[in-house]
């Protein structure tokens, strides 16, 4: 049990994530991503809507991403609650305040336009669009990193 409990390599994480891509295909024939989940949600939560993002969207079709993200965040949960050394707290302190929840409102706000924006996320684009040979997904992931190494580095020291 203790090989599980501590960090594992990065390369074996990386190979397991990188599997995950064929085996959902294979499997159930779908595609790696999990921005479709917030147009599932939304779709369900309104789904008399006028807006032709959330009616044409086939909830039926596309239910499989809720269960996915629900797998996502129960396994996040137990790994960092009963799986290692020191769990991890949800938010660190400087979020627990109201100009946290601003700044994570804000950053929400911003990673669900940008996500719509960019045709999908981070994981779709990189894990899922790299593999498949999709040139706009190598570009939106270079400038995933540009923008995060500019946070990290530059801008995020002015806001946080």
């Amino acid at each position: 049990m203790d090989w599980i409990i501590q960090p594992w390599p990065w390369w074996i994480s990386g190979i397991l994530i990188g599997l995950t891509v064929p085996l959902l295909f294979i499997l159930v024939g779908k595609s790696f991503g999990i921005s479709t989940s917030l147009q599932q949600a939304g779709a369900m939560c309104a789904p008399n809507s006028k807006l032709e993002y959330l009616s044409k969207h086939d909830r039926r079709a596309n239910l499989w991403t809720i269960v996915f993200a629900i797998g996502i965040a129960a396994g996040a949960f137990i790994a960092t609650r009963f799986l290692s050394n020191e769990p991890v707290e949800f938010l660190p302190e400087s979020f627990k305040t109201p100009r946290g929840g601003i700044k994570l409102l804000i950053g929400g706000f911003l990673i669900g336009f940008g996500t719509r924006y960019a045709g999908g996320c981070t994981s779709g684009h990189s894990i899922t669009g790299i593999s498949n040979l999709n040139w706009p997904s190598l570009v939106a992931t270079i400038f995933f990193f540009v923008g995060g190494l500019a946070v990290t580095w530059g801008l995020g020291h002015l806001i946080f």
